[in-house]
């Protein structure tokens, strides 16, 4: 269709706007303007507010549909002209949670890039969101506070679940040594294209902190132990990240197993690639919840992880780079308040046996004795005590440990702990859920989650995000009028305590009773 006078003159002045390369240009008139950016697949077009600019989907690497699921990411296709990034992209095929909205969608591998409107080039933080590696999105979160700190931040979508993580022989087969892990490698293939592209967006190629939390944090520390992901970034901040330690991750024999029972139950019995790539999405989330009922951990798949991460970082082999590594205090209270939510029945003292057995355990359960729910507020509280210290706290302890005996390594370990912080899952529960899983977020991120945060939690907030940045941009969280941070060594036991007051605290290990997870540690 013939374009008009004004749809040519656009056309004209975004194009001219792209040719210097390397640099990130403002276009349109004074009341819309177009920030433009070139990537290596071409020009992109985004928005444009007061203070930061945002491109948002743009593909890091192909659609992994038809013959491409379940294969290592491939380049993205080009495009000639100018492509709007100014919405975000479908996020990764997920069932429907408080933490990611439902979709189907195979066409996901994309991310989201958040500059400063300062001149660069800026240190730049990847954001790899959380979800058991089966549910979340990057569009969530909302990094206004680190961009404000002269930080480009890019938020990234993985492939999750089964389409994800799932290994299976005919995988292994067909790729010659292993099958698996494919959600690393996207995240592999996002901070490649950051490497190449973000000098473009204002941003130091060789000033790149990774961080995520939850699942996204064992991410982190995934490829702090990845031989694939050496110099692709250059500081690590794993929130809430190590809790595979306790439970370990599955070698490649053992995550083929439970692919072959994840695909029979999806209704391929022939177990050949057709059947495989034949299968509907649907029928893929369906299934594997009978295989990985609270979510996939990456596997020891010989390729992308060579061994567990706790065994890398036992053996010193991961990247030596410096790291912060931290949980909350009352992590596990978030689950026990979704399960309230989900049931509407609170934990009470004569199920509480019973209730830790069948969510954590009969081994954890044996433990029982030492969280007593006479010495807590209510039976919910205790279960929450018992798991975050049993699943989380612990074992983060233990990653601390492991990557700060590492000669000249640089390690800083926090713990936040805010006990009003806003409860992050929709609906009421019988408890005060704290400083729970994820609560420490939106002290970071504009959360999509509508809670308000108080005048002393926006101070903190601050406080966090001022650590945060001054990491990403020295390696070295101090400066300014912010309390010291030590860094943790294995002699030097001491967090830092991110809570309303900000101090640093030895007693950790004890509140903890890391004597009773990790005796001897």
């Amino acid at each position: 269709m013939e374009r008009t006078f004004e749809q040519r003159s656009m056309v004209k002045l975004l194009l001219a706007c792209s040719i210097a390369l390397g640099t990130l240009t403002a276009c349109g008139g004074d009341d819309d303007p177009a920030p433009t950016a070139t990537t290596t697949s071409g020009v992109v077009v985004g928005t444009e507010s007061a203070n930061a600019r945002a491109f948002l989907g743009i593909p890091y690497a192909a659609p992994p549909v038809g013959a491409l699921r379940w294969k290592a990411p491939a380049a993205p296709a080009s495009w000639t002209g100018t492509r709007s990034a100014t919405e975000y992209a479908a996020h990764c095929a997920q069932p429907a949670s408080p933490y990611g909205v439902a979709s189907s969608s195979e066409d996901c591998l994309y991310l989201n890039v958040h500059t400063p409107k300062t001149a660069g080039p800026h240190p730049v933080m990847v954001w790899i969101h959380g979800g058991a590696f089966y549910l979340g999105q990057s569009n969530t979160y909302k990094p206004d506070a680190l961009v404000a700190e002269n930080h480009v931040v890019v938020t990234v979508n993985y492939r999750l679940g089964a389409l994800g993580f799932m290994a299976h022989p005919a995988l292994t087969a067909e790729h010659g040594t292993a099958s698996g892990n494919y959600g690393l490698m996207d995240q592999q293939a996002a901070l490649t294209w950051v490497k190449n592209n973000i000098a473009n967006f204002g941003g130091n190629k060789d000033n790149v902190t990774i961080f995520g939390e939850s699942a996204g944090g064992f991410s982190v520390n995934s490829h702090l132990a990845s031989p694939g992901s050496v110099g692709l970034f250059h500081k690590a901040i794993a929130m809430s990240g190590a809790y595979p330690f306790g439970s370990g991750q599955d070698t490649l024999a053992q995550s083929e197993t439970k692919g072959t029972t994840l695909t029979t139950n999806a209704g391929c019995t022939a177990q050949t690639l057709t059947c495989l790539r034949g299968l509907s999405v649907a029928s893929l989330l369906s299934a594997q919840s009978g295989v990985w009922a609270q979510g996939p951990i990456p596997s020891v798949d010989t390729a992308v992880l060579t061994k567990t991460v706790r065994a890398s970082f036992t053996a010193g082999e991961q990247a030596k780079v410096p790291v912060i590594q931290g949980t909350t205090h009352d992590e596990w209270r978030l689950f026990v308040a979704q399960a309230e939510l989900a049931t509407g029945t609170p934990v009470t003292p004569a199920t509480y046996a019973a209730t830790i057995t069948a969510t954590l355990g009969p081994v954890v359960a044996s433990a029982a004795p030492y969280y007593p729910v006479a010495a807590y507020a209510n039976a919910s509280v205790a279960l929450g005590a018992l798991g975050t210290d049993a699943v989380f706290s612990c074992s983060g302890r233990v990653s601390g440990k492991l990557l700060a005996a590492v000669p000249n390594s640089v390690v800083y370990s926090y713990e936040f702990n805010d006990p009003t912080a806003p409860q992050t899952l929709p609906g009421t529960v019988s408890f005060i859920t704290g400083s729970a899983h994820t609560s420490e977020l939106q002290y970071l991120f504009t959360l999509n989650n509508g809670n308000t945060l108080t005048t002393a939690q926006r101070t903190l907030a601050n406080t966090m995000v001022g650590y945060f940045t001054r990491f990403s941009r020295t390696g070295n969280p101090n400066g300014g009028t912010a309390v010291n941070w030590p860094a943790y060594t294995t002699a030097n036991d001491v967090y830092l305590s991110l809570a309303p007051t900000v101090a640093t605290t030895t007693n950790f290990a004890v509140d903890h009773k890391c004597n009773v997870w990790t005796p001897g540690v």
